[in-house]
């Protein structure tokens, strides 16, 4: 999500197509999103879903948690400060997602050498999230590939985690596995290997540029809950196209945050098809 890059693999103009109807969908749904996120990102996290269209709720307090997850359109666990309340919270309402039917996304941030969230998100992970969603060494981290990045950031780039993202979705532990870099990268049964090569580096010199991400797919699961890789695809094109488009005006990281909330604001589907490079390969896992 740092870069434009060419896409590897079959460039598809359906993948923009899906991914403008579906940007449609949100905005005439306007989905409510239960965040329960690190407290360095709320206020982005909130704004960035206002901006798309949709609406956020900060429901991380136990005995409230469990029961929002009920009537919430979807939820986000993202574990970048794991608060004893927030992680109970969190177990909580990954819980009642899963007896509601309530999409879920998990973002595990920092998982690996940090043995508090790490622990949380295989409790979470446990719970079979709709999407998994983090960069390269935190999802080969989780899923048992790795001992993780440095942080926040990844020390893998998106293809390392290629195969351990496909056998954890073709084995349903997870619907689908997005993962974060200069090229993302989704996997899901249905949908395949699919690459998006849209962004900025601007994403990555702003606090909660890719936490905010998933919250995006969130929202997007909430209209397209039965095709969770599909549902990632398109949030993470939109998240990436909006960036893309704000950079170019922006002098820095102080002007491409501002200018970034008025592009996922004004992003129209024809912006979408113009601007989308979306690309697909075949599913097959290396043995």
């Amino acid at each position: 999500m740092h870069t434009a890059a060419p896409v590897p693999g079959t460039s598809s103009p359906d993948w923009a197509d899906r991914t403008a109807a579906l940007l449609e969908g949100v905005r005439a749904r306007s989905p409510l999103v239960q965040c329960i996120t690190n407290t360095v990102v709320q206020n982005v996290t909130a704004n960035v879903l206002l901006a798309l269209g949709a609406s956020a709720a900060m429901v991380d307090v136990t005995t409230e948690a469990g029961p929002f997850a009920h009537v919430a359109d979807a939820l986000l666990v993202n574990t970048g400060t794991p608060h004893p309340e927030p992680r109970a919270a969190s177990l909580e309402a990954a819980v009642a997602a899963g007896e509601a039917g309530t999409p879920w996304v998990l973002d595990p941030v920092a998982v690996g050498a940090l043995p508090v969230r790490t622990t949380l998100a295989r409790d979470l992970l446990a719970l079979r999230p709709t999407v998994l969603r983090g960069n390269a060494s935190e999802v080969l981290a989780l899923l048992g590939g790795s001992d993780g990045g440095r942080g926040v950031d990844s020390t893998a780039g998106t293809e390392d985690a290629r195969e351990t993202a496909l056998r954890a979705s073709e084995t349903g532990l997870v619907g689908a596995v997005a993962v974060s870099g200069p090229v993302d990268l989704v996997v899901a049964p249905g949908t395949g290997v699919v690459r998006v090569a849209n962004g900025s580096e601007l994403l990555t010199r702003i606090t909660g540029g890719g936490c905010a991400l998933g919250a995006v797919v969130a929202a997007f699961t909430a209209v397209s809950p039965e095709d969770p890789g599909t549902a990632a695809v398109a949030a993470t094109a939109v998240h990436t196209i909006a960036a893309e488009l704000a950079a170019r005006d922006a002098g820095g990281p102080g002007t491409f945050q501002p200018l970034f909330l008025d592009r996922l604001a004004s992003l129209t589907p024809e912006d979408v098809v113009r601007h989308a490079r979306i690309g697909t390969e075949p599913t097959a896992v290396r043995s």
